[in-house]
């Protein structure tokens, strides 16, 4: 179980650390000082999200380094998955600010909460939903 938890972790980590460096750098772009004191902070909500998403991602690495050896494998198992599983909810939140964030700057209609929503609604499918539907239709007892 633990190689297919790093496994799965290794590409939640890419993802959220290529959208984490993408965010460090908007707050040093001209462009910046112009945003509506809203858009700054759903800015600072978003970097902070980004943050530590990246550290629950990165925490299984380090709880493995740490605990090697000391013959608490299931034990490592279940607290990697559980930050894994923070993880992949702090890098939903962090998607879905980043997302809002850049509506807010390229439209200022109405229609942008709603157009997130939806994809917020479709990540949760794909992340939530449809792996517990899997997990309960075809687990045995």
């Amino acid at each position: 179980m633990w190689g297919e938890l790093i496994q799965e972790i290794r590409v939640a980590q890419t993802g959220v650390q290529i959208l984490f460096g993408f965010l460090l750098t908007v707050v040093f772009t001209p462009r910046y000082a112009d945003l509506q004191d809203v858009d700054q902070v759903i800015y600072i909500v978003t970097v902070v999200l980004g943050a530590c998403a990246t550290g629950a991602l990165i925490g299984p690495v380090s709880l493995h380094r740490l605990v090697s050896g000391r013959r608490v494998k299931p034990q490592a198992v279940r607290v990697a998955s559980r930050l894994t599983f923070v993880g992949l909810l702090l890098l939903l939140a962090t998607m879905t600010s980043s997302l809002l964030l850049i509506l807010r700057v390229a439209t200022h209609d109405a229609f942008v909460p709603w157009l997130v929503a939806s994809v917020v609604a479709w990540y949760g499918l794909c992340w939530f939903v449809l792996p517990l539907w899997t997990r309960r239709r075809y687990t045995t007892d």
